[in-house]
């Protein structure tokens, strides 16, 4: 690990010390160590640059919830220390609502929810990064709707004219990492299975997942099965039919004690202008940033974690409307 502090062996104990470094042991000042000073961080909600956001942002939430844990579940990773990495690390939060902050007033709710975060690293930092959190999941264990949150969310921002602006290409900002991932084959098989389903070939689902696939979807959803990922993937291109998809990052990996896996990070750009997973068509210019995990067993693809934003989602589609 040229370049990196020689307590970590590899990538992904670097992914996963740092984090619970940052996070569980309350190392906040670490983040002037380990993220560079002008990092690009994007959600589906914003872009932020600069680490002394980051650094406010972690404190609010740690504020917002105190006993937050991040359980590290996978880290799929490519590169080399030398050229700079990236990493696709997904990750099991818990927490517990217990102040007031960016989600409104503490409700005392206990919280079980994924992430996944793409971050680029080297010499010991991170410098770019792509972050989901299943808001979804968050908000309706809340008590909210995903829509009425991203309402009542642009409300307490200011109002339509004065919210931040989700992430779209129009929004985007350039960060140092150029790189699209690696060549390997599982990760080739996970980007065409995609590219497939969102040219509407849904027969591309039956053949390839298992029966028994296990599923984890947007708004804290546990599914299982061929049918079940029909259901996901059709209702969200629905809503969407016209709208451009394009694969930006695809990682494969066949690791010892490992299935072999792959991360992919993805979008969709257009209208909404179908009936699906966000009611009627509006017409709102919308974009939809996701980041796929897949693992293959014998029978075909075993597990997958698909992750978006909806309430950004929502929040793109009520501000074309005129929000409230």
């Amino acid at each position: 690990m040229k370049g990196f502090d020689a307590k970590f062996r590899d990538f992904p104990d670097y992914i996963l010390g740092i984090t619970k470094e940052i996070w569980e042991d309350r190392g906040i000042a670490t983040l002037h160590r380990y993220y560079a000073p002008q990092i690009v961080v994007r959600s589906p909600a914003s872009v932020v640059v600069g680490n002394d956001r980051v650094i406010g942002a972690t404190m609010a939430t740690l504020a917002e919830f105190p006993d937050r844990t991040l359980l590290g579940e996978d880290v799929i990773w490519c590169g080399t220390p030398e050229d700079g990495m990236l990493s696709s690390h997904r990750l099991l939060s818990t927490a517990t609502h217990g102040a007031d902050g960016a989600y409104g007033r503490a409700t005392g709710k206990r919280l079980t929810y994924r992430i996944i975060a793409d971050c680029h690293a080297r010499n010991n930092q991170i410098d770019d990064e792509w972050l989901i959190r299943d808001q979804g999941a968050i908000v309706r264990q809340m008590g909210w709707d995903p829509r009425d949150f991203a309402r009542d969310q642009i409300a307490r921002e200011g109002g339509p004219e004065a919210c931040p602006r989700p992430l779209t290409p129009e929004t985007d900002l350039p960060g140092p990492y150029k790189g699209h991932g690696n060549d390997n084959a599982w990760g080739a098989q996970a980007a065409d299975l995609l590219t497939r389903i969102m040219a509407a070939d849904f027969a591309a689902i039956p053949a390839t997942y298992d029966r028994a696939a296990h599923l984890e979807y947007p708004g804290g959803v546990t599914a299982h099965g061929p049918g079940e990922a029909d259901r996901f993937w059709m209702s969200l291109r629905a809503a969407f039919p016209a709208a451009v998809f394009a694969i930006h990052h695809t990682i494969g990996r066949d690791d010892p004690m490992m299935p072999p896996r792959a991360a992919v990070r993805w979008s969709l750009w257009g209208k909404h202008d179908g009936w699906g997973a966000f009611g009627p068509p509006t017409g709102a210019p919308v974009h939809v940033l996701g980041i796929t995990h897949v693992e293959w067993g014998p029978w075909g693809l075993r597990r997958e974690f698909t992750l978006i934003d909806e309430t950004a989602v929502w929040k793109q589609i009520l501000l074309h409307r005129g929000a409230l």
